[in-house]
This record gives C-alpha cells, structure tokens and sequence, in this order.
C-alpha cells in the first residue's frame, strides 16, 4: 500500500503529559554535545532567568516522537517503519523547554508529496505547556519508499 493522500489535513488527539526532567534534559545535552552549562547546572540556569536546567534546541524531538508514533500506528496510513527515514527537521519556538515543564503535543499533517512509488510526508506537531501556551512547534519530513514489487 502507497502513503494514503487523505492524511493531508487529519489531525492526532493530544499526547499523554510529558514532565520535563532535569536528569533527561542533562542526558540529552550529553548525547548531542550541548556542553552550555544553563544544560546541566540550574544555578546557571537559574543566572540566565530560567527556573531550571534548559533543554537543547532539539530536545523537542523526544516531545514530538510521541506524535510520531501516533502516526505510524494508524492502520490506513501506508507508512511502515522499515520504508521510513527521517529527512528533515525543523523547530519554530516561542519559549525554551526547561526542566519542570509539563508538555502536550497535537499532530497534524501538512503535506504529502509523491515521487516515484513514495512520498515525503510532512507533519507538524504543536506542543504545548500545561498552560496551553504554545512552546514549539516542531515540523519533520518523512520519506517513505515505495514497496518492492
């Protein structure tokens, strides 16, 4: 089965909660080289007017797999894993992601774009405090082959 041309335009429910934690938040830092101390020391955080250690840039990404998962979990999408890689990334952001934070995130699909027997898919999820104001939003390209005939 082809990627489903009527994804364009759905959208996911929310996302369970996901609490921010400080230990996660120093773990990522790590593993993308984010060596800023606002990232793992709160006093230095706390400095820069935070109320905890500061996540990296794409720490979101934990947040929007969620939606990710959602996605590839719906039975009419045509998307199966082992046809998938993750070709692009972006982050649009009102505020950091700090420590402490409790976030939500909704998914929409934006595009759907053939070629040959696949297609790039590009979705955005919104995520959100638990406030209800907006963090980031975090828009990924998938490209999907086509099955081997």
């Amino acid at each position: 089965m082809s990627v489903n041309p009527d994804l364009v335009g759905r959208a996911f429910p929310p996302t369970a909660p996901y609490l921010v934690g400080r230990e996660k938040v120093r773990e990522f830092a790590r593993a993308v080289f984010a060596t800023d101390p606002q990232h793992s020391d709160p006093e230095a955080a706390r400095a820069l007017g935070y109320a905890d250690v500061v996540a990296p840039p794409t720490f979101a990404m934990v947040v929007q797999d969620l939606t990710l998962q959602q996605l590839l979990a719906e039975p009419d999408s045509g998307i199966a894993l082992e046809r998938t890689v993750h070709a692009e990334q972006r982050f649009h952001y009102t505020r950091p992601i700090v420590a402490g934070d409790e976030l939500v995130a909704r998914l929409r699909i934006t595009n759907i774009r053939p070629f040959g027997k696949g297609a790039m898919v590009t979705s955005e999820a919104a995520i959100e405090d638990a406030t209800g104001a907006h963090v980031v939003t975090a828009t990924s390209v998938l490209l999907i082959g086509g099955e081997v005939a």
